[in-house]
């Protein structure tokens, strides 16, 4: 049998904060344990070596066949929602990342969920007919194509109810490139389909396509409108590497600015005027070059353009790599934002060199950020590394800006008792935008609204989203049930999520009233003596809206799961490793049969 790779990250708040201490157990099809990891400081796991089939099949358009292996991982965390991600794709030789986005229980949250994402196989082996429409003539709507970053998605159709979310512009590139080609391509084919991707992208996005349209993204995931997107879908490192490189580059036709509309199909089950996804693979193994084999389907007078501007970032790259020796301004920067980073990160070793001299030490810290966020690792800040550092910068910093609000705006522990609607203004709509932003850091389809104490459109759209996110009517009203899930998510974040730094091995808990130590002890699975240990307490005294420590190290006893279609006592016992009977005795269950919707407490670890 063949061999690839996978190797599993877990954070969360948009990258800014590593968890520590996550469960992962990776399954084959059958659900047969395969590993059982622990992910580390850096929330990362060691790469695992995984059986598949040979890549040949993959390169072939002819195959008939799975050209791959699927795998399943279930994640657990203290603290956090289960998540279960099916039909991983592994391809021989392929090192697949997979990103855990983990979401905090609520605050009244007694046990946790399971949230699942079906991965499947990439669009190129699908049947599907594509219907995109867009402009090839030089449209003008944008004054320059910029980089949109954030790049905003919606997972459904146009006119569908589906959520948005929103993701940095390289890893929706990323997404999509693995979610549509399989990485096993040669890399002239891989770079010609990537350039297509970036530019049917940033096509969408310089001319409004969407948003003119009176919709709130920027592009769908549909396949029959836009391109695939699978949100939480493992990364290739092939895939990811090209990308790094030219994330930034689209293509144009000469004399003009605007990107090129480079619509595509598979070129086999389906055909268009566009590019052919099978058809690169054969221009590539005949020796064309990437924009060789987009001349082959585009007019011949396309190039390949470069734009610098990319929105959402605090500072521009130079244009030069900053590597040993380089001195100035930029060397500084790069510095300082990793010294910050590193407090989130403390595998990124400290930087001792002189600030804005580029030597060993701020090399290594270079090179272990690169290595974390699989980038190469060559100790040089090029373009994506640059970008990369400053995205994290970026997410680090604005976590603790919203702790540092919300100790200003002294949130407590009861909601206001207003009904607030759009046209609304005032404090009471400060509080809901800022509880709000801090919701939208771990529930990736909440959009972060304006502070501005104004209930206007953007408000709305970012309380209906919070609405569909906790099962609650969207009416985009806030009344007493939203008011009471808003503070239930955010107390909850505060006691589940890490702190980053030297405690970021404990949960945070706010005390309330009726509280004991015996009670936090248990609803955490832990001691009275541990939790007094690692708050230096003395005595059993408790003061409402004390802040404790919570030692995290155990693992919750049970996770609660929703029957599906097919399911059986002893395909859910065979997944998480338990038996029938202590399904059983943990449910009262007198038999074995299961109704589709029942939830079960299955125990765990």
């Amino acid at each position: 049998m063949a061999i690839g790779y996978l190797t599993i990250q877990a954070r969360t708040a948009h990258d800014a904060l590593p968890l520590s201490g996550v469960f992962v157990r990776v399954m084959n099809a059958q659900g047969g344990s395969v590993y059982e990891l622990i992910t580390d400081e850096n929330g990362a796991t060691q790469s695992v070596s995984l059986e598949t089939v040979d890549k040949s099949f993959s390169q072939n358009p002819y195959f008939a066949g799975t050209p791959y292996t699927s795998y399943n991982v279930l994640a657990l965390a203290p603290g956090f929602n289960s998540l279960y991600v099916s039909q991983i794709p592994i391809f021989e030789g392929e090192n697949a990342v997979l990103p855990l986005m983990l979401i905090p229980l609520q605050e009244r949250q007694t046990s946790p969920m399971q949230a699942e994402i079906m991965v499947g196989g990439p669009a190129v082996s699908s049947n599907s007919i594509r219907r995109q429409e867009g402009t090839m003539a030089q449209p003008y709507v944008l004054r320059q194509v910029a980089i949109p970053n954030p790049i905003t998605v919606h997972l459904g159709p146009p006119a569908s109810s589906a959520a948005n979310v929103q993701v940095s512009f390289p890893d929706y590139v990323k997404n999509v490139a693995c979610s549509e080609i399989y990485p096993t391509w040669p890399e002239a084919s891989l770079t010609a389909n990537i350039y297509a991707i970036i530019t049917f992208a940033l096509n969408r996005v310089y001319t409004e396509w969407y948003k003119s349209r009176g919709y709130g993204f920027d592009i769908t995931n549909s396949t029959a409108y836009d391109q695939s997107f699978v949100y939480g879908r493992p990364i290739y490192e092939s895939v990811s590497r090209i990308v790094d490189n030219i994330f930034n580059q689209y293509v144009r036709r000469q004399g003009q600015n605007a990107p090129y509309f480079t619509s595509f199909c598979n070129g086999t089950t389906a055909t268009c005027q566009g590019l052919s996804q099978w058809g690169t693979v054969t221009l590539a193994n005949q020796g064309l070059s990437p924009l060789e084999i987009l001349r082959s389907y585009y007019p011949k007078d396309i190039e390949i353009a470069t734009t610098n501007i990319i929105s959402g970032t605090l500072s521009s790259y130079p244009g030069t790599p900053l590597k040993t020796g380089s001195t100035g301004l930029d060397v500084q920067t790069i510095q300082t934002y990793l010294n910050r980073i590193r407090k989130n990160y403390p595998a990124i070793p400290v930087i001792t060199d002189t600030l804005g001299v580029f030597g060993n030490s701020t090399k290594d810290a270079v090179t272990r950020f690169q290595q974390t966020f699989n980038l190469s690792p060559d100790g040089i800040v090029g373009k994506s590394t640059w970008y990369k550092i400053s995205q994290l910068y970026t997410a680090v910093t604005r976590l603790a800006e919203l702790d540092s609000e919300g100790n200003t705006l002294g949130i407590g522990s009861v909601p206001p008792s207003s009904v607030l609607r759009q046209g609304a203004r005032g404090q009471d709509v400060i509080t809901l935008q800022y509880l709000l932003d801090v919701a939208s850091e771990f529930y990736p389809g909440i959009p972060a609204p304006a502070q501005d104490g104004i209930f206007g459109n953007g408000t709305r759209q970012a309380v209906i989203a919070f609405q569909q996110a906790v099962s609650l009517n969207p009416d985009g009203i806030v009344g007493a049930l939203t008011w009471q899930a808003l503070y239930d998510v955010y107390h909850g974040i505060h006691q589940n999520v890490p702190s980053p730094g030297p405690d970021s091995s404990v949960l945070r808990y706010v005390v309330k009233a009726g509280d004991s130590l015996w009670l936090i002890a248990q609803k955490y699975n832990t001691t009275v003596e541990a939790i007094k240990k690692a708050n230096g307490l003395t005595s059993d005294l408790l003061n409402i809206g004390q802040i404790l420590k919570i030692p995290s190290d155990q693992a919750l006893p049970y996770i609660e799961y929703t029957v599906r279609a097919g399911d059986s006592l002893w395909t859910i016992a065979n997944r998480y490793n338990t038996t029938v009977e202590a399904i059983r005795e943990l449910n009262g269950l007198s038999s074995d049969l299961l109704n589709i919707g029942q939830i079960l407490k299955v125990p765990v670890g």
